[in-house]
């Protein structure tokens, strides 16, 4: 094995050792109650329409799953969006967490073959994360809500004139998750 990977292994062990050894209380990274992104928890279900890549316009039935993980410390999101027929037609999950070293959220987006990791903000009613789109552009994602409704926005960003808006959503929560921690594995000895 070459010294570079040994020297990554050794280090990752040290950290993972090292993180195992604080008080189970020190390393939980937000109480669930306090989250910032509580109001997202739950299923939610409604309608998004927009332009895709082909230029052509879409509207879909969007659900969304949201909730927490590893206490609090990772939020995941699924998005599924079905066509009039009853079909998958869209499918999209996400990671968002707090760096507490950097102090900084990230949002770690998957759909289509496509991931990256990419700004994510919290605001006291919502949230604004944004991915690059070409040369001086970006996509910007704008959520709102209020009481049992998730509107969101998407708008294309250039570097000069104005942002474009080419998606849109509008949701009603419909109940509560235990996803994605519902289900755990437990050991045998605990499981009997």
């Amino acid at each position: 094995m070459n010294r570079c990977l040994t020297g990554v292994i050794c280090g990752m062990i040290l950290f993972t050792s090292a993180c195992a050894t604080q008080p189970h209380a020190e390393r939980a990274a937000i109480s669930l109650p306090d989250h910032p992104l509580s109001f997202m928890f739950g299923e939610w279900a409604g309608t998004a329409k927009g332009v895709g890549f082909d230029r052509k316009p879409f509207e879909i039935t969007q659900t969304e799953r949201v909730g927490p993980i590893l206490e609090g410390g990772v939020t995941v999101i699924e998005g599924r969006g079905y066509g009039a027929s009853g079909d998958l037609s869209f499918n999209a999950f996400a990671i968002v967490s707090y760096d507490k070293r950097r102090e900084e959220w990230e949002i770690r987006s998957y759909t289509d073959g496509y991931a990256g990791t990419f700004p994510f903000e919290p605001t006291q009613s919502g949230y604004v994360w944004s991915t690059p789109a070409g040369p001086d552009a970006m996509m910007r994602y704008t959520a709102e809500f209020e009481g049992d409704t998730w509107y969101q926005i998407g708008e294309y960003v250039p570097a000069s004139g104005e942002p474009q808006q080419t998606f849109e959503m509008t949701l009603k929560r419909i109940g509560d998750t235990n996803w994605p921690s519902a289900g755990v594995v437990l050991p045998p000895a605990i499981a009997n």
